[in-house]
């Protein structure tokens, strides 16, 4: 079994003439490890299918299994659970507590999981993230390219299986934007994080390792670019 299996995925909003079918019948397959871009124009079903792989969302039809387990299978307060311990989500517009510190932020997730933060792999993620001097500092403090990086962090340190990123370089100018998919390479690089990401940016998706393409809701091209 893969270690990320979407079958016959489909989702859709709304019945009858005005249903609209977001996803439909995607299936794939992502090796543990792996760096996938998944591309699309505006309405091509991208957040949709993020949303049911993040287990934020449930489809219509079709199945989500991650490391073995079958995500819609759960009930709901297992699914929470599992997905906060298992699955790592980074948006475009951060989502950092305004009131909490860059360090605050970061260990927020263990905290609600009732965990204690190990301080030792906090500092650790500080440096990766670049931001050691700034653990102290508010989100308002930091620049856009910081508070997404705050945000990577966030969703890492709980050492999730999968690493979703919807469009995480959306709301960032060019440069901010490339570091911070460069962040997102070398943590893949060096821990072997399956890494999931969201992309209208042909530039950004070719420093993936394989790029899905989506139309209409559709799986229209999976290519290997490297391995």
């Amino acid at each position: 079994m893969a270690f990320l299996e979407v079958k016959n995925l489909s989702r859709v909003y709304g019945k009858g003439e005005a249903a609209v079918r977001a996803l439909d019948n995607v299936s794939f397959e992502v090796p543990k490890g792996q760096f996938v871009a998944v591309m699309g124009a505006s309405g091509s079903g991208k957040s949709t299918l993020m949303h049911l792989l993040g287990g934020v969302d449930r489809p219509t039809a079709g199945v989500v299994t991650l490391d073995g387990v079958s995500l819609y299978e759960q009930s709901e307060e297992a699914l929470t659970i599992f997905r906060r311990r298992q699955i790592g989500l980074v948006y475009q517009f951060y989502n950092l507590v305004p009131l909490l510190t860059v360090e605050e932020n970061l260990v927020l997730p263990l905290l609600l999981d009732g965990r204690t933060p190990d301080s030792a792999r906090v500092s650790d993620m500080l440096v990766r993230l670049g931001l050691s001097e700034k653990r102290k500092a508010f989100p308002a403090q930091l620049s856009g390219g910081q508070q997404q990086r705050v945000a990577i962090g966030h969703a890492l340190l709980t050492r999730p299986a999968l690493l979703l990123a919807d469009e995480p370089t959306g709301n960032l100018d060019s440069a901010a934007g490339k570091s911070v998919t460069e962040l997102l390479e070398y943590i893949h690089t060096t821990t072997g994080q399956t890494v999931v990401m969201i992309t209208h940016d042909e530039t950004l998706a070719l420093r993936a390792q394989r790029i899905v393409q989506l139309k209409d809701g559709r799986l229209v091209k999976d290519e290997v670019i490297r391995t």
